[in-house]
């Protein structure tokens, strides 16, 4: 077994703690969980881990951590047990702003986001939170560009029929009872 050098396990170290916040925001938006989030980039910091060495030669770091990031929470999809339940989310103090507005679109996103088959709200998620482009995003998941154009197009016509068909303050309440999450 090969012993890694010390510098290539700094610029790694350096690099997960420069990466880590957006990759977290990104295994977020595609989970709905903050903690279930810092779980799929841990799970992708492995995975850049073992890649290192190569990823440093050929270059794309970041790329390649987003793709990991992502395939962690589509496996995780994968292999999730029917019989798990949901914990109660930890509420953190008020805010002085009034943010009603602003949360009840939050919620209203995310409950319309959860409900979109993994695969579309991953194309979603990359496309337009993370804003990659067609190539990238199909490099990310790991299909045809034809298949995140459809993906997305689909996403994007369930998501606006969502947001014609409810109230947004509806779609939110709605969406609290059927988080996939």
């Amino acid at each position: 077994m090969r012993r890694r050098d010390e510098a290539g396990d700094e610029a790694f170290t350096e690099f997960a703690a420069a990466s880590r916040a957006r990759l977290r925001r990104t295994a977020y938006l595609l989970c709905g969980d903050w903690d279930r989030a810092s779980d799929h980039v841990q799970e992708g910091l492995v995975r850049v881990y073992v890649a290192w060495p190569r990823l440093v030669r050929n270059g794309g770091e970041l790329a390649y951590a987003r793709k990991a990031v992502v395939s962690a929470f589509l496996d995780s999809a994968r292999r999730r047990s029917s019989t798990e339940l949901p914990v109660a989310e930890h509420h953190e103090g008020a805010t002085p702003d009034d943010v009603a507005g602003a949360v009840a679109d939050r919620a209203a996103l995310m409950a319309a986001l959860a409900r979109l088959p993994e695969r579309q709200r991953a194309c979603v998620v990359l496309r337009y939170f993370e804003d990659l482009d067609v190539h990238a995003t199909a490099i990310a998941l790991g299909c045809s560009e034809g298949t995140v154009k459809s993906q997305t197009s689909r996403a994007l016509a369930s998501l606006r029929s969502m947001f014609e068909a409810a109230a947004r303050d509806e779609l939110a309440v709605a969406g609290e009872r059927s988080l996939p999450w």
